[in-house]
């Protein structure tokens, strides 16, 4: 068994940024047609370079979020779904949104699980243990399991923020689908000292299994998240 506990890399800044927009307006808080402020203006609100924020925006551009309009200035377009690195993170603030980090607790290999054993695959995985907050503000633990074959160790700084950035760059995994189910359940015998909730005590929960386009399992993994910071939200539409 190894195991090691550190803190997870953060995505580069302007990735912060692009994603931190595709949220907000995902959530509605950047209306469809609305022109966000002068570059110049926006990267000091947000204290950082004019440069990172171009980059950022030109990345939520690339995405089809965007119209920049030489002379005019940027404007917001909504799309129902888009392939950022948070696509697949369900989980918001009560007011929407929230930019996701992520605290690692721990990573051990071991013996798979039953929920993630089923799958197939090597008989050990790397178990991953988390904190996630949204805007700082702490939201949930995370459990996540990924198949031994992946990779024979796993290190904490080798994880960013979104094991999913981590999954497609550095292991060659593209995640394409997930299947959640959504319910409630006790926060684990593991739970932090310093987390605001406790062991035992009721929470909202997602059991999740993750699959590659040619549907092979690559992730399982287990959230207990406190329903008075964050709700469950999934948009679907036509693109």
């Amino acid at each position: 068994m190894a195991k090691t506990s550190a803190q997870s890399s953060a995505l580069p800044k302007f990735i912060q940024l692009s994603e931190m927009l595709i949220r907000e307006i995902a959530a509605g808080h950047l209306a469809d047609g609305a022109r966000l402020p002068p570059e110049r203006d926006m990267a000091d609100d947000l204290g950082v370079a004019v440069g990172t924020l171009r980059k950022a925006l030109a990345d939520v551009e690339a995405k089809g979020l965007l119209d920049r309009v030489q002379g005019s200035g940027n404007y917001v377009r909504h799309r129902p779904a888009v392939d950022s690195v948070y696509a697949f993170f369900r989980l918001e603030l009560l007011k929407g949104g929230g930019l996701p980090t992520a605290e690692v607790l721990s990573v051990d290999r071991l013996a798979k699980p039953d929920g993630f054993a089923r799958l197939g695959g090597d008989a050990e995985g790397h178990r991953i243990r988390r904190v996630r907050s949204l805007d700082g503000i702490v939201i949930a633990l995370e459990e996540i399991w990924l198949d031994g074959a992946s990779r024979d160790i796993v290190a904490p700084q080798d994880l960013s923020d979104s094991l999913y950035h981590f999954y497609r760059h550095e292991l060659g995994i593209v995640i394409a689908s997930v299947e959640d189910q959504i319910g409630v359940d006790v926060m684990p015998d593991w739970t932090p000292d310093a987390f605001h909730l406790t062991a035992g005590q009721t929470a909202g929960y997602i059991a999740r299994v993750s699959w590659t386009a040619a549907k092979e399992p690559a992730e399982f993994s287990r959230t207990w998240y406190d329903a008075k910071r964050a709700n469950y939200i999934s948009r679907m539409g036509k693109g």
